[in-house]
């Protein structure tokens, strides 16, 4: 009887148990949208909480989502360069190295197409690639998943992250996902320049800024809005610094990766790469899709003298056929100063972006 009773009672704070963990409900993240951004979507399957954002902040930086526990998806996106590479390419665990330079992590709640060539439409989806490429992570889902199963931590924080029991892929790529939408750069100069230009109110504190903007700062950024100057302003404007669109930017005038069109078969597709923000640019190298540039004066050079014609150049870049829009050594330094003014120092050292291990 006595035992009967015992069973009982544990039997009863099972049950107890198990309705308290049906009742949990994750915490709602109030994302803050800077005041000159667009709104963010946030897809309806995923929604932002303070658990998620945690969870996929410690899986940002889990070295056991790797092979051989030795790399993790920050291992590949250093925070002091905007969460990109500084390597022309980047190595796995095998030491292979790929073939694109790995891009910056910043500001992609507001992209709607990922990795160069914009084969994946969604960020969860994006995230779901590396961990089983064999050049990369290499290692299958299953194992992933069952390493984290077997740490109680993680058990717990899936739990109170997505309010039932379980681990999966989808969760992963759920959680590391409202991380990266956290990670929001809009406090470099330009960011101000860009508000007192379109008549927007301005902090105490950006009225500071303001003042610091000097007269070659704001030439260089004419220039690079100018037609007939850089004329940057057709792939790069706005706040978020980029236009979404494929661009075939004159690196080459026969292709040795097709970009999107590899992924689409379409020749006019043919090297077409996505546009990448200028955010931060001056952090952010080695450029374009391959790394071939390694300084800022590079790529200048390369827009005004080495674009090279090919079927797919985009009819934007309306100096091609001179080779680029010949500016000259004080448009370079000009625009130059400019694009240091993208530089955001807050967001690489932002401590809710650093590893919590």
């Amino acid at each position: 009887m006595r035992n009967s009773l015992i069973f009982l009672s544990l039997l009863l704070l099972f049950g107890a148990c198990r309705k308290d963990k049906t009742n949990f409900q994750p915490t709602p993240y109030a994302l803050e949208i800077p005041s000159h951004f667009p709104d963010m979507i946030i897809p309806a399957d995923n929604p932002m909480t303070q658990e998620g954002v945690e969870l996929g902040r410690w899986l940002f930086y889990e070295k056991r989502l790797s092979g051989n526990d030795s790399m993790s998806c920050a291992s590949c996106h250093l925070a002091q360069s905007s969460f990109s590479d500084p390597n022309k390419y980047s190595t796995g665990i095998n030491g292979i190295a790929g073939t694109r330079n790995s891009m910056a992590l910043i500001n992609l709640g507001w992209d709607n197409f990922f990795f160069w060539d914009g084969r994946a439409v969604t960020l969860e989806q994006q995230i779901l690639e590396p961990i089983p490429n064999p050049i990369e992570m290499h290692q299958s889902w299953t194992d992933a998943v069952y390493k984290l199963n077997l740490d109680i931590n993680y058990r717990n924080k899936f739990y109170r992250a997505f309010g039932e029991p379980g681990i999966d892929s989808i969760k992963v790529t759920k959680a590391i996902a409202q991380f990266i939408r956290t990670m929001i750069s809009a406090s470099s100069k330009f960011d101000v320049m860009y508000k007192y230009e379109n008549g927007m109110s301005l902090t105490t504190q950006e009225q500071n800024v303001l003042q610091t903007v000097d007269v070659e700062e704001w030439a260089g950024y004419d220039l690079f809005k100018s037609l007939n100057g850089a004329d940057c302003f057709h792939c790069h404007n706005g706040p978020l610094m980029r236009v979404k669109k494929y661009s075939n930017n004159g690196l080459d005038a026969n292709f040795t990766d097709l970009g999107r069109g590899e992924v689409t078969g379409n020749p006019e597709d043919y090297g077409k790469f996505k546009v990448p923000t200028l955010r931060n640019i001056a952090l952010s190298a080695p450029y374009m899709h391959d790394g071939r540039f390694q300084t800022l004066d590079e790529v200048i050079e390369h827009y005004s003298s080495g674009v090279h014609l090919s079927p797919t150049i985009d009819p934007l870049i309306e100096f091609a056929n001179q080779g680029g829009v010949q500016l000259s050594a004080q448009e370079k330094y000009l625009l130059k100063k400019f694009l240091l003014t993208l530089t955001d120092n807050s967001f690489i050292s932002n401590p809710n972006f650093k590893d919590p291990h």
